[in-house]
């Protein structure tokens, strides 16, 4: 198996933000195939597909991006190691019940995503197949940035179906509630300085979209882990709904895919900008 990623490093003035792409992946090495039942549809609904190519245009805006090419169904990078389901790995701890952690038990839309639980040797081997390596890459991304420019941006960028997924605890006859065009997760906004998280909400706005901070989405393993802005590490996750650029029936880019991929790039130039004037804040 080949690296689980791509790193494309900046072609226009360097800047201090690094695109981190986790979900985009549809690939799938065979030694795990054995025990997956997902079916193929669920891959492709279940992954962020062309977010990738939305964010083509960041090295031209002087970011470098980090693309996770494998499939979450081998094991989501924008989860904790210790993010482990007790009914997904022999031996894990029996009161930790996560249908989508570190190995997905099921797809979002509820059906079985394997067919028998893991052992330790096989999650270990997820894990040092393409969990750590990709790890090992995005810190040492940040650390490059942080570095050269006192500060690192880390955009996670992601998308997401337009509407809430249905509930068990809601009544049949409600319909689900559509999600904002825009969701900055920043963790309650703990995660990236002010200035960097409101320039999303205004790149959002300025294109009439509507923004809603935190809501489905707070951000995942990357927001929590390396969004140290006391350390001059800012991590601001972007969710797209996926109906701004995606036929999410077909799962085809739609007619407006160009715009969004302009907006993109309009977002990267915006936060690179900004990111060489975030000072590196004290400890408290």
């Amino acid at each position: 198996m080949g690296a689980p990623f791509e790193v494309f490093e900046a072609t226009g003035p360097e800047t201090p933000v690094v695109v981190e792409i986790p979900h985009a992946g549809l690939d799938l090495p065979a030694p795990f195939l054995e025990l997956l039942v997902a079916p193929a549809r669920a891959m492709g609904r279940d992954a962020d597909l062309h977010v990738d190519a939305l964010y083509e245009d960041a090295p031209a805006e002087g970011a470098t991006v980090l693309v996770c090419r494998m499939s979450r169904y081998a094991v989501d990078v924008n989860r904790a190691e210790t993010d482990v389901d007790g009914e997904v790995v022999e031996g894990a701890r029996a009161d930790v019940a996560l249908h989508h952690g570190l190995v997905w038990r099921t797809t979002s839309e509820g059906e079985a995503a394997l067919s028998r639980k893991l052992t330790r040797t096989e999650l270990e081997e997820r894990l040092e197949l393409i969990w750590r390596p990709y790890h090992r890459m995005l810190a040492k991304l940040v650390e490059q940035k942080r570095a050269r420019f006192g500060v690192a941006v880390v955009l996670a960028a992601h998308s997401m179906p337009s509407v809430e997924r249905s509930s068990r605890d809601k009544p049949r006859d409600v319909p689900p509630r559509p999600r904002a065009d825009v969701v900055p997760g920043t963790r309650g906004r703990r995660s990236a300085a002010p200035s960097l998280i409101d320039a999303v909400e205004e790149h959002a706005v300025a294109r009439v979209w509507s923004v809603r901070h935190d809501d489905p989405y707070a951000g995942g393993f990357t927001t929590q882990h390396y969004g140290r802005p006391a350390e001059g590490v800012h991590v601001v996750q972007v969710e797209l709904a996926r109906r701004l650029y995606l036929d999410e029936a077909t799962l085809r880019p739609g007619s407006e895919f160009a715009g969004v991929r302009a907006w993109c790039r309009e977002l990267v130039g915006k936060l690179g900008a900004l990111g060489t004037t975030v000072p590196v804040l004290a400890r408290p």
